[in-house]
């Protein structure tokens, strides 16, 4: 699942799951069907209405623009309008965003609207292409904009490292007083990064400096030292604050 991280304005990371393609897909054809009975009712009304009365020229464009414009500027205004989304996209749970975590602005909405007659020539084929290449959940508008568009629900990530405390725990490296809550708190970003790239050489680095730090040798892998320094630490600061 790609993701994006996004800092905010409290310095915060926060992790969002890029909208797949078949969710904007879908978006898109909730999108359409709604335009299309939005044009489907103006022409039930022109008929009812003005038909019998022989409408003057004039009547009628009145009334294909009436059913074009908003046909024309649905995704803008519902953009504007509605944080981001349209109502396809609020079904789907998906939102407009910026890359650097901010609200788009009202020109950012317009550079994705202008660059949508291109993103869906081709039946959408340029718009899916440059959402696969670009590998943010970019189309051309977005790349011109400078947004995405993301699942509106945050990646919730299992941590690893979550640490219970055990009653009458034994610390199996006392040296771990060594290290300060700076060192530990880059050994976990760290360690995380290693397992999840399965990043065999980070992982013997981070063990390495560890060790070179506490001044200590061990039988253990580099996976099993590095938790245990973790859990170690954890109870002797915690053993301290009581």
């Amino acid at each position: 699942m790609d993701t994006l991280k996004i800092r905010t304005t409290q310095n915060v990371e926060v992790e969002y799951p890029i909208a797949s393609v078949g969710d904007r897909i879908l978006a898109y054809l909730i999108d359409a069907v709604v335009c299309f009975g939005w044009m489907l009712i103006c022409i039930l009304a022109f008929v009812t209405l003005l038909a019998p009365s022989s409408p003057s020229t004039t009547t009628i464009v009145v009334a294909v623009v009436a059913a074009m414009l908003p046909y024309l500027f649905y995704d803008l205004l519902c953009e504007i309008f509605m944080n981001g989304q349209t109502l396809g996209k609020r079904a789907k749970d998906i939102k407009v965003i910026k890359l650097n975590g901010q609200s788009p602005s009202v020109g950012d909405y317009l550079l994705r609207w202008v660059f949508r007659i291109i993103d869906i020539t081709f039946y959408g084929i340029v718009a899916i292409a440059s959402i696969v290449i670009t590998g943010k959940g970019q189309r051309l508008g977005d790349l011109a904009a400078g947004t995405s568009v993301i699942k509106t629900t945050t990646v919730k990530r299992r941590n690893p490292f979550q640490v219970q405390l055990e009653e009458d725990y034994q610390l199996v490296f006392p040296e771990v007083a060594a290290l300060s809550d700076q060192d530990m708190a880059l050994m976990r970003k760290l360690l995380a990064k290693a397992i999840e790239h399965q990043n065999e050489a980070l992982l013997s680095s981070i063990a390495d400096r560890a060790k070179q730090v506490m001044g200590v040798q061990t039988h253990l892998t580099d996976r099993d030292f590095l938790k245990t320094v973790i859990k170690d630490y954890h109870h002797l600061t915690a053993g301290m604050e009581a």
